[in-house]
């Protein structure tokens, strides 16, 4: 074997070990959503508690992809598509952390909420929203796995499905504040979840972006599509970070 041939060889290895590093993450990340979502429902504070110990699993991961990604640069000298798929797999690595850390805050939430009279069918329908988000995520990096162009651009658009769930939360969350003062508190702790479960579909639209970079060279030149009305209107609601 010659010294490009074995520099290419070597090369595959180590991105071999990083994806599956990456396949690692987003599973740990898909059982972190569902587990969060199911936490709220169910007023489970224990299950809540092992949602926010993962996402330490989750940060350490991300390091290691990070630093796997360093070194393969430093050592391998990659060409400029080879370049692209180290960055792409760092963009990626960074996303799936975030939509970690949504996880954890939803879970944080989930142990004050226990303490309080539920409001009618919320936990329910964040469920529903928390999952269609999980559902994103499986497709994104399936599509990263298969580099499936078109398979990116669906995820792309099911966010706009996300955002109108979210409207509908936020709209009945006003309504039970209006209906009876006492549901307020309750229900700013379950907006903040539905406001982070929609900016987990906002990473994962990220994350599908990312793959269209890596098989196209370009990134999505068409505007992403966005249902959430009170990001356009910032006087509907505030905007914030946890």
């Amino acid at each position: 074997m010659n010294t490009e041939a074995h520099i290419a060889s070597a090369f595959d290895r180590d991105l071999e070990g990083i994806q599956a590093k990456i396949m690692k993450m987003g599973g740990l990340v898909e059982n972190s959503i569902l587990n969060a979502v199911e936490s709220l429902e169910k007023r489970d504070e224990e299950q809540a508690e092992q949602v926010r110990k993962s996402d330490r699993v989750i940060d350490a991961l991300e390091e290691e992809i990070n630093n796997d990604a360093a070194q393969v640069i430093a050592l391998r000298a990659p060409t400029a598509v080879d370049l692209r798929v180290v960055l792409s797999v760092m963009k990626i690595s960074a996303n799936l952390e975030r939509i970690g850390d949504y996880a954890k805050n939803m879970a944080k939430r989930t142990t004050v909420l226990s303490q309080m009279p539920p409001v009618n069918g919320s936990a329910a329908s964040l469920r529903r929203m928390a999952k269609e988000v999980d559902r994103m995520l499986r497709s994104a990096l399936d599509a990263y796995i298969q580099r499936d162009v078109d398979l990116a651009y669906e995820v792309i658009h099911r966010d706009e499905d996300v955002d109108q769930m979210y409207n509908t939360l936020f709209r009945e969350f006003l309504t039970f504040m209006m209906e009876d003062p006492r549901n307020i508190t309750a229900c700013m702790h379950l907006h903040f979840i539905a406001k982070n479960t929609e900016r987990m579909g906002d990473h994962v639209t990220a994350i599908a972006e990312q793959v269209i970079y890596l098989v196209t060279g370009e990134t999505p030149d068409e505007k992403r599509p966005k249902g959430d009305e009170t990001s356009v209107n910032p006087d509907v609601a505030p905007q914030y970070e946890e």
